[in-house]
């Protein structure tokens, strides 16, 4: 009786020239469906191909044999394939080689191959050289076959460069593929600023993405009512982005109350009583991975916001109305930051951290700091068509009894903007007095 051995880190059963597609994945227009969550409408296909091909631009203008992607973003961005998201922000188990010219690819988790080779943008599966290096305390014994298995690869498909970029990795990595005659490069700021532009079919993901986080804000403008509690709110808002074909949402920006002041709470148990305001951000990773950033503010019933209410509100609205109006095609960053909505003095201490701010699969470059700290945060650069971004408010004075959040997100177009976020302001808040 002859025993058959499994190995979980063998690839010879994957069918590289069919990329063992389900006879249930391409359509009759010959795209490529990985579940029935993405809109139709959207081509997949001129999706991946065109990320990749700004990619790989950008890697031939800046010298770079190839890349080895660990961010799970840029993973993404590059190729399409997502496994295990939130498992390989913190693991950099999994990791891909991509060269300027020639085959990608994936140094994947044992036995979920299958997951990514469906695409057509990763020709090789190959078992990763680090899985569980890190949690089991061999960081210094993996760091060698890694190097020499992306080195080997570089002088191969890099075209003669041994320039590679890395966007995240250990120290000890690093290093090895140094030894190894590798020019090592951190490329991470130069991706995301690849990245900033959107191509017509991402900005369709966003659009997308947003209609789903808006479902998701109103479900929860309908569910509250005293004695709601915040973790309530939280998790019909969860639900809804689930529902909507969303996957998850980064941060846990629901709060009422005297919570609402100063900004960054995070949702509690706290249930909410009649009179007080309900302050929320989205923060939602939604279709294909596109994010969906807006902030709206609430009142729960009965009765009628206060006149200190009222003018928070409106401040917040001014001043995202007024920077989304200042806003122009080839303007500077730091003449948006001089020209913003001026924030009363009794405010400036908890302002919000920026101006606005990019979006795209996560809150992105550009990032636009107020004027008082352009020279702490701020850069140089120009908002141009394509760029995504956030405008941001927060009214809330030190040690007020509330504060409001208010956030609009909006595509630079060739000739102005074009607002994404749609979901309406609250009528009885800008109400005013005759």
């Amino acid at each position: 009786m002859s025993i058959v051995v499994f190995d979980p880190d063998s690839t010879e059963d994957v069918d590289f020239k069919d990329r063992m597609r389900h006879p249930a994945a391409a359509d009759p227009a010959g795209g490529m469906w990985l579940s029935d969550t993405e809109p139709s409408f959207i081509d997949a296909d001129a999706l991946r191909k065109g990320r990749l091909a700004k990619l790989r631009g950008w890697m031939r203008e800046a010298g770079y044999g190839g890349v080895v992607l660990f961010d799970p973003y840029n993973q993404r961005y590059a190729t399409g394939s997502r496994n295990m998201f939130g498992y390989f922000l913190r693991n950099s188990t999994r990791y891909f080689f991509i060269p300027t010219v020639g085959p990608i690819v994936l140094f994947e988790y044992p036995q979920s191959y299958h997951v990514s080779m469906v695409l057509d943008t990763i020709d090789e599966a190959r078992p990763s050289k680090l899985v569980w290096s890190s949690v089991s305390g061999r960081d210094d014994e993996t760091s060698g076959p890694f190097a020499d298995e992306i080195a080997e690869l570089l002088r191969k498909h890099g075209g003669g460069s041994m320039k590679l970029g890395l966007d995240r990795c250990s120290h000890l990595q690093a290093l090895a593929l140094e030894k190894r005659g590798c020019e090592v490069k951190d490329c991470q700021g130069e991706i995301l600023a690849v990245r900033a532009v959107k191509t017509p079919e991402e900005v369709k993901c966003l659009q997308v993405s947003m209609a789903g986080a808006e479902a998701a804000v109103y479900a929860v403008r309908e569910a509250i009512k005293p004695g709601v509690s915040e973790n309530d709110l939280f998790a019909i808002m969860y639900g809804e982005v689930i529902r909507q074909g969303g996957e998850f949402i980064e941060t846990r920006l629901l709060t009422s109350g005297q919570r609402t002041n100063p900004w960054f709470n995070e949702a509690s148990g706290r249930k909410i009583r009649p009179g007080e305001l309900l302050a929320l951000d989205t923060d939602t990773i939604g279709c294909y991975g596109y994010y969906s950033d807006f902030s709206r503010t609430f009142r729960c019933g009965p009765g009628k916001p206060t006149p200190y209410q009222k003018s928070l509100y409106r401040m917040a609205h001014d001043q995202v109305q007024h920077n989304i109006s200042i806003v122009k095609p080839g303007m500077a960053f730091r003449e948006i930051a001089e020209k913003a909505w001026k924030i009363p003095d009794r405010f400036v201490d908890q302002r919000y951290t920026s101006v606005m701010h990019g979006v795209g699969m996560h809150g992105e470059t550009p990032f636009i700091a107020h004027a008082m700290d352009y020279e702490t945060y701020g850069r140089d650069g120009h908002i141009v068509p394509g760029m995504v971004v956030s405008v941001e408010s927060y009214i809330g004075e030190k040690g007020g009894r509330e504060g409001v959040k208010l956030e609009d997100e909006i595509l630079i177009t060739d000739t102005g903007t074009e607002l994404l976020s749609r979901f309406p302001y609250e009528d009885e808040f800008l109400e005013r007095q005759v």
